[in-house]
Formats: C-alpha cells, sequence, structure tokens
C-alpha cells in the first residue's frame, strides 16, 4: 500500500551492469542488484535490510561495474530475475510494515534515475507490469535540498556529498557495494526528520501509468525546453509505442506529434513534448536506445517546430478529439463516395466506433471534395486492435488501408488539405531576353569535360581556380554544376569548352587533380552525351542509357532538350516550372527553325563563367534556374512581343496528371476538373490536338489536357 502522506519509506538503492553514477540506465543494461530497508517515519525505527542480486540476460558486466560494485558474472548466474525479485520484494516490505505496525509506504531513492531510467523501461521491454509503488516515490536529492537550501544544486548531490554536508561518516571499505549507499540514506533521512530541521515528506515525484491523448492549439505556448525529436523510428510505430519507449518519462498531454512526409505519411520522426526540462534532459540521455531491433536517436527540438507539426486551429478536429483517452485509427483509400454508414458498417459490430457518426472525421479538401482518408475513435484497444485485422479488406471496390494515429497526426493531415489551393497560382514570371549565342551542342563533337567527385561544397570558384590557365578557353556561361534530387551538389559538373582539342588537354592535364581534399575525375564527352546526362541519362563504360524523363510525345527528336546553355528546357519548362515560358509547337520538322526560347539575365548575374543553371538527373524532376527575378506582367508583354514566343496567359497553368488508370480518357479527365480549370482560346496555339479533342475543347466549358 502507498498513500500521498506515508507514515514509510521504504529507502531503495540499485546498480546495473553498466554505467554508474549520473549516467546510469543511460546505456540500456539491466539491473543486476536491489538494496532496501523500510523506515518509519514517526518511531524512527527501521526494518531489516535486504539485498538482493539480480540476473540479467546479459551477463557480461562492464569495466566500472566490476570495480565499484565488485560483483561477478558467475555470482549473478545463480541469482533470480527480475521479475522474481520483485515479487520478493513486494513480500518482504508488506513483513516488515506488519512488524512494525505500519500500512502504507512510498519509496525514497537517490535522484531519479533508478526508477525512471532503469526500472520502468526494463520492465516495460520485458513485458511485465510493475506494482503501483513503483509510480510515486521521493527524490532525497531535491528533499535534502529543499531541507539544506545552502547545500549544493540538485543535480550535483551525490549520497557522499549529502552526507559530508551533515558530518556524517561511510563505511565504504567495510561494508558490501549497496549496503553502505542504504545506510548511509537512512542516517540523511533521520537527520532531516530530527527536532532542528523536522522536515516533512509531503510531495512525491509521480509516474503517468500511461500517455494521455488530447489536441494542441496553435495559440499555446510551448517550452522549447520541454521537446525532442526522436528519429529512425518504424513506420508503423504508433504515439503509444513512443510513449512506451519513452516510460518512466513523463510525457505532456497529447505532446507525442508523429510527423509526416510531404505526401501525407510517416517519415520516421516524432516530436515529444515532456511535462519539463527535467523530463526532456533525461529523455535525452535515451539516445540510440532501442525501439525492437531499431535504435531511436533523440535530439532537442523547439516548441515552434512542435506546434507546427501538432498544432491546430480547426474546430472540427476540436470537437473531434475532444473525447479523451480514445484510441484514433486512420483509414486511408475510402472510395469518394463513401458515407459515415458505409465506413461504420465495413467496421462492424466487434468494433463500434465511439459517438457512433461523431466519431468518424472525414478528410476533405477546402471545397468540400473528399480524399479519401478518414479518422475513427474507439473507446479500447480492444476495439482499435478488431478494427486493423480488417487492414486491405475491400469497401465497394477498394481495399481500405488501417493505421494507428495520434491527435497531432490528425492535425498535420487536416491542416495539409485544408492549406492546399484548388488552383496552385503562378509566381511573377521572369522577363525574357534574348540568350547569348553559346548553344549546347547536340551533336557528337566531344568539346565538353565531365568533372566527377568534385567535393559538395565546390562552387564556380572552385571550378575556375581547378581549371586554372584553362579558364579561359571555357565558352561563356558553359559551366553546369548537377544537383540531386533534393537540390544539392552531386559531385558532378559539365564544362563546354571552346573545342575538342581544349577539351581534351582539360581532360589530359586536371584528370585527378586535387580539389580542396579530394581528387577530381575529367573526362572528355560530347554535347550529345552531356545532354543525357544533365536530363537523368548515364554515362559509363557500356555507352548511353537513355533519361527516364524522355517521353516521346514531349521530347523533341535527337533528344535536342538543351537550346541554349542560357535555358530551361523546354520540355521541363512545360512539365515542372510554371513560371517558364512555353517554346512555340514542335513539329518533327519544325525543331531546327524554332525561334529561340527566351530567357532572362539579372544585370548583377551576367558573369563570364557563372553557373546560372542547375540540373537535376534521375529521377526526373524540375530542373530550377538560379539568379532568375521576378519581373512586371508589362515587360513579359513587350518582350513577347518582340520575340513572338507565346507566352501563358496570366493567370493560369498548365498541369500534369500523375497516376491516371490506364483506360482513362477524355471525358473521365474532364470530369474529374468539372469547375476548377478554365482555359481560354489563347491556349489552343500552344497545343497540337486532334480535331475530335479541339471540337472538346471548344465547347462550353474549356479545357487543357496534355
Amino acid at each position: 500500500m502507498t498513500a500521498s502522506h506515508s507514515d514509510s519509506l521504504v529507502v531503495l538503492f540499485g546498480a546495473t551492469a553498466g554505467a554508474y553514477g549520473a549516467k546510469l540506465g543511460s546505456d540500456e543494461r539491466e539491473l543486476i542488484l536491489l538494496v532496501w530497508q523500510v523506515v518509519d517515519l514517526h518511531s524512527k525505527k527501521v526494518g531489516t535490510l535486504h539485498k538482493s542480486l539480480v540476473k540479467a540476460d546479459n551477463l557480461d558486466l562492464s569495466d566500472q561495474c566490476r570495480e565499484v560494485s565488485g560483483l561477478t558474472p558467475e555470482g549473478l548466474g545463480k541469482a533470480e530475475p527480475l521479475d522474481r525479485v520483485l515479487q520478493q520484494f513486494s513480500h518482504l516490505v508488506s513483513s516488515d510494515l506488519k512488524v512494525l505496525g505500519r500500512s502504507s509506504y512510498t519509496l525514497c531513492s537517490d535522484g531519479q534515475l533508478l526508477i525512471r531510467q532503469v526500472l520502468h523501461p526494463e520492465t516495460s521491454k520485458k513485458n511485465f507490469l510493475l506494482s503501483d509503488c513503483f509510480y510515486s516515490f521521493y527524490d532525497l536529492r531535491k528533499e535534502f535540498h529543499t531541507c539544506y537550501p545552502s547545500s549544493a544544486a540538485v543535480k550535483d548531490q551525490t549520497i557522499k556529498s549529502m552526507a559530508e554536508y551533515l558530518g556524517l561518516g561511510t563505511d565504504e571499505a567495510e561494508e558490501d557495494f549497496g549496503v553502505w549507499q542504504v545506510k548511509t540514506m537512512v542516517a540523511i533521512i533521520f537527520s532531516m526528520l530530527s527536532e532542528g530541521c523536522n522536515h516533512v515528506f509531503t510531495e512525491p515525484e509521480t509516474v503517468k501509468y500511461k500517455y494521455e491523448t488530447g489536441p494542441c492549439s496553435k495559440s499555446e505556448t510551448v517550452d522549447s525546453e520541454t521537446v525532442i525529436r526522436a528519429r529512425g523510428l518504424p513506420w508503423q510505430s504508433s504515439d503509444q509505442d513512443i510513449a512506451r519507449f519513452f516510460k518512466g518519462l513523463n510525457i505532456a498531454k497529447g505532446g507525442v506529434a508523429l510527423c509526416l512526409n510531404s505526401q501525407g505519411r510517416r517519415n520516421g520522426e516524432a516530436l515529444v513534448r515532456f511535462v519539463n526540462s527535467e523530463q526532456r534532459d533525461l529523455a535525452l540521455e535515451r539516445h540510440k536506445h532501442h525501439m525492437g531491433s531499431r535504435y531511436i536517436e533523440v535530439y532537442k527540438a523547439t516548441g515552434e517546430e512542435f506546434l507546427k507539426i501538432a498544432g491546430g486551429t480547426s474546430n472540427e478536429v476540436a470537437q473531434f478529439l475532444s473525447k479523451e483517452n480514445q484510441v484514433i485509427i486512420r483509414m486511408r483509400g475510402l472510395p469518394f463516395t463513401a458515407t459515415q454508414e458505409d465506413v461504420l458498417g465495413f467496421l462492424g459490430p466487434e468494433c463500434p466506433v465511439t459517438g457512433g457518426k461523431e466519431g468518424l472525421l472525414f478528410v476533405k479538401y477546402p471545397d468540400g471534395r473528399p480524399t479519401g482518408d478518414a479518422f475513427v475513435l474507439f473507446a479500447c484497444e480492444e476495439y482499435a486492435q478488431n478494427a486493423l485485422k480488417k487492414h486491405k479488406e475491400i469497401l465497394g471496390k477498394r481495399y481500405i488501408e488501417l493505421f494507428r494515429s495520434t491527435a497531432a497526426e490528425v492535425q498535420q493531415v487536416l491542416n495539409r488539405y485544408m492549406s492546399t489551393p484548388l488552383i496552385p497560382t503562378l509566381p511573377t514570371p521572369i522577363i525574357p531576353v534574348i540568350p547569348p549565342p553559346y548553344t549546347i551542342a547536340t551533336g557528337s563533337i566531344r568539346d565538353c569535360v565531365r568533372l566527377r567527385g568534385l567535393p559538395y561544397t565546390a562552387g564556380i570558384d572552385d571550378i575556375l581556380e581547378f581549371m586554372g590557365d584553362a579558364t579561359g578557353d571555357i565558352k561563356p556561361h558553359g559551366v553546369h554544376m548537377v544537383l540531386n534530387q533534393q537540390g544539392r551538389p552531386s559531385g558532378d559538373a559539365f564544362i563546354q569548352m571552346k573545342s575538342a582539342d581544349k577539351a581534351f588537354m582539360v581532360a589530359q592535364k586536371c584528370h585527378k587533380k586535387m580539389m580542396k581534399d579530394r581528387y577530381v575525375e575529367v573526362f572528355q564527352c560530347s554535347g550529345e552525351e552531356m545532354n543525357f546526362v544533365l536530363m537523368g541519362g548515364t554515362l559509363n563504360r557500356s555507352g548511353l542509357s537513355p533519361p527516364p524523363c524522355k517521353l516521346p510525345c514531349l521530347s523533341p527528336p535527337a533528344y535536342a532538350a538543351f537550346q541554349t546553355a542560357a535555358v530551361i528546357p523546354a520540355e521541363a519548362a512545360a512539365l515542372y516550372q510554371p513560371q517558364a515560358l512555353l517554346p512555340t509547337t514542335r513539329t518533327p520538322q519544325a525543331s531546327a527553325a524554332a525561334p529561340p526560347t527566351v530567357t532572362y539575365y539579372p544585370a548583377q548575374a551576367a558573369q563570364l563563367y557563372m553557373n546560372y543553371t542547375a540540373y537535376y538527373p534521375s529521377p526526373p524532376v524540375s530542373p530550377t534556374t538560379v539568379g532568375y527575378l521576378a519581373a512586371p506582367p508589362g515587360a513579359v508583354a513587350a518582350a513577347a512581343t518582340a520575340t513572338h514566343t507565346p507566352i501563358l496567359p496570366q493567370p493560369g497553368a498548365l498541369v500534369r496528371m500523375q497516376g491516371l488508370p490506364y483506360n482513362t480518357g477524355m471525358k473521365e479527365i474532364l470530369s474529374f476538373f468539372q469547375g476548377y480549370q478554365y482555359a481560354p482560346d489563347d491556349y489552343n496555339g500552344l497545343i497540337q490536338l486532334s480535331d475530335q479533342a479541339r471540337s472538346v475543347l471548344q465547347a462550353p466549358k474549356e479545357w487543357v489536357c496534355l
């Protein structure tokens, strides 16, 4: 039995097979020793001192453990496992209380590590429950500092320092390890209870029994000293799994926020908010502890990051999450026509939804269209488990995915969809001007060089310094850095030289020359080979592999995607860059005679070797032009008139659709965009259409389909 104002204390000391002192429990090592003694706070009597060895699963003791404790694997091999030792602990404490005539007790330990960082995590991993007495305890260091304010700070206290402050002696040499610590702690407690101090133990530390779910508002103030970021989580882990990983530490209500990627799927990270900075600091000590077979990284985070993930403003979500201590399940892949009755019928009577229809939350776009996602509340774990058994069962003609979810995930998903604009708006267009006469050749003349193995921090100046005297033989705007899919340097670059002889000389002179702390490989190549690599293809000993984005309907003959070194590729501009300008309609015979594509060069960027273009290799994504500046619409119109190059009217955009069913036709696409996309007649000159398609587009509702 325990009570908030207990009449007895059980002084508890323990040790693990690993770190000792301030790092106790930080290395996930198991408990190997428990020592305890009952203290009657009223009569100041004590019970029998008990010492019990614990048999760990791994008996490999650290050097520090062997030196400090004097224990050996042989001695521990004869001990009882932890669950049996804890049973003996409860039985012996009850017996001692009867002898002393007391009925209630509270644990008292030297600091918080033994309870929070050792006992709770280990028993959680071994899947057995601790008795209630381990959820409330007194931290002797805090109580000592309260009783003696002039003593050292709590974090700097030790059993020995507290005893020295009171002038008490310790028998470290004469007593067994663990025994002298408990005896000294009892002596310290008696000093605190003496007439001069009359200390009263009234406010024990508490450990939460379970994690409490709940909503979080963006208007809340979150202390950055209470938030951590956990990285490397299994994708299927839930908030309860994360709370179990931090078992023993008090997580704030609704304090687990699973992070989602841009596709709305979990990315293996979570932000966790604790009740105070002390709990956060203990959580940081669990860096690289394991969840199953995976180790989890734990870092500091900020309150702003937590609110960005977990905070919400929707009244509908707040009302949905107002039912506390519910298990949340996310359903994905629902038919767009699915109703509340359909979902309830799919789940069935074996997993009743809390509040019936009120326990369902459909995720919708701002215009009210369904996204195919929904969240469901269940009153208990049993109902949620029954629901999860329906994972990938069929509703209508679609299989439905079911996952555990969290309040923070509900907020994230709703925030993402509700903030999605119906039709993305185009940024201010760029000013078009005629590019310089230098072009990226598409023939077989080997007047280019490829640099491979560049330091990731290398810039244009580094490359020019690396080239040395050959810098003068580089074509204007002829240096092209290759970026990866994330927009970061890939370690590759291409350089256009003025002739094939110059390219050959550079390759011979600079091959395997050092740049910073790395050697760089330099190969001679042709403009055609460079084009293939820049657009996502590969160049190796086996020859050329075409880029994955080489689509017959969009790429011109001979793959002449780059009309000039200063231009975004026309196909990429049409597909990916809404701010880019479209070239004229192409025909198989017209590519050579097409008017020059227009590009804007800001005055401050007009340097001879500036890398204004960055290319992304496979998988195909949009090239990004570095240095483009926004311009007023009037300048765009004037430039378009001067160059006779058609420009998309504003507002407007071409949209690429991915993931269409193979049997999708024109009617299905038009139906999909019903009411959301309008295209004036000016678009017709930009797109080649069959007569049948043009007749559809010129109907009362006009559409653009590529």
